[in-house]
């Protein structure tokens, strides 16, 4: 944003969420006010609530020229929110806990496994990643058999608060291994700790790692929607992603035309799991009630 503002002499009066509300705060901010919109563009570091935002038509229309070459499912059909710079969903395993690589858990399903019991671990499916990711099983394996690979995980794993909470229990070994983001995954790397990151359900027949990007979007009837364009079209481009792959988070590119690779990917190639994130977006109500049901406690 600071780089965007030398160099357009646009200036961004931004705000931020917090690390206990996560996106949903910024999203009910918005809601509230749509009446009367102060907010000319969301940025969310997911994407799920965006397209709650989408569905309750409080986002505009438009076709970011940077946005064209991106994947399908990782902008909206029309136009109205375009996503960038993902992060993977991975399980991070502390190799002093499990020195066999045989013993390490190759599938999110491993959280779920009675042999594992006690060994894993996975942030509270309530807010973030987690929650979306939550939602994107729902939409994809259906009610009944998402309900119960959670119901399962609450019996086998430990819940944790959140990903860092979860990379820092396997980092120290408390936890053989865990459910979290790369850019949470590449902090316990980098200092150091026993870790190591595994890319899960890589297998033929199983369905890939969930990334799961940035997205930006223009608030409709927002202050300011020429200013609201600038910035869009400079998040999108090129150098953010080249940026934010470099960075401390370590996220990875989505434009083809971005070759720099994040230092969070192996050397081999990954499988991305095939996403419908507008169905999970569908299922967010039912899926948010059921893991309320379940770890709310």
């Amino acid at each position: 944003v600071r780089r965007f503002q030398e160099s357009s002499g646009i200036e961004v009066d931004a705000q931020f969420d917090t690390e206990a509300s996560k996106t949903v705060g910024l999203v009910n901010r918005i809601v509230e006010e749509a009446q009367r919109p102060r907010c000319d563009v969301f940025w969310n570091n997911e994407i799920l609530h965006t397209l709650r935002l989408a569905k309750l038509g409080l986002l505009d229309t438009y076709r970011a020229p940077n946005g064209a070459d991106l994947p399908a499912n990782y902008r909206s059909a029309d136009g109205l929110w375009h996503g960038f710079a993902a992060r993977g969903r991975v399980l991070l395993v502390n190799t002093e806990k499990l020195p066999n690589r045989d013993d390490w858990p190759t599938s999110i399903r491993d959280l779920a496994d009675p042999k594992r019991r006690g060994q894993g671990g996975i942030a509270r499916p309530l807010f973030g990643t987690t929650a979306t990711h939550a939602a994107v099983l729902f939409a994809t394996w259906g009610e009944q058999p998402a309900t119960e690979f959670f119901q399962a995980v609450k019996e086998n794993a430990s819940v944790e608060s959140g990903n860092r909470q979860v990379s820092i229990a396997v980092g120290r070994g408390q936890l053989a291994f865990g459910l979290t983001d790369t850019d949470d995954a590449m902090l316990e790397i980098e200092a150091g700790n026993p870790v190591a990151v595994v890319f899960p359900d890589q297998g033929d027949e199983q369905m890939g790692t969930l990334f799961i990007p940035n997205t930006v979007a223009i608030i409709k009837n927002g202050p300011n929607p020429q200013a609201a364009q600038a910035l869009v079209d400079y998040l999108l481009s090129d150098e953010v992603e080249r940026r934010l792959a470099a960075g401390p988070s370590a996220q990875i590119p989505v434009h083809p035309d971005v070759t720099e690779r994040s230092r969070a990917m192996p050397d081999e190639p990954v499988k991305w799991m095939e996403v419908d994130f507008e169905a999970a977006a569908d299922h967010w109500e039912a899926t948010a009630d059921k893991m309320r049901d379940l770890f709310a406690g």
